[in-house]
């Protein structure tokens, strides 16, 4: 199991992220659109630059639903390497037999 408070700190990011992500893509099309004037797009820049770092997307860290692990994640099926392993092995994901040979 992962650490409970980096869990929960995701989890934190993964809700602010939520709640600015359209603000975001506001002020990012703003500052992208070549028509404006440059003072109006430097102006959207710094707005985006006031927003809480956690709102940004990318701050998301994917984590295995079942164990909270950070790495070995398959997106797919949203779960860690080892998780995916136990699980397959006991015949919880349809279609998937563990190999052995």
């Amino acid at each position: 199991m992962a650490k409970q408070s980096a869990v929960e700190r995701n989890k934190r990011v993964i809700l602010m992220a939520k709640k600015y992500a359209s603000k975001r893509t506001r002020l990012k099309a703003i500052a992208a659109d070549k028509s404006l004037p440059g003072e109006e797009r430097f102006a959207a820049r710094l707005r985006l630059a006031e927003l809480p770092r956690n709102s940004n997307p990318t701050r998301i860290r994917n984590r295995c639903e079942i164990t909270g692990r950070p790495r070995g994640y398959y997106r797919k099926l949203r779960m860690s390497r080892i998780a995916l392993r136990d699980y397959a092995s006991i015949g919880q994901i349809p279609g998937m037999v563990k190999s052995s040979w």
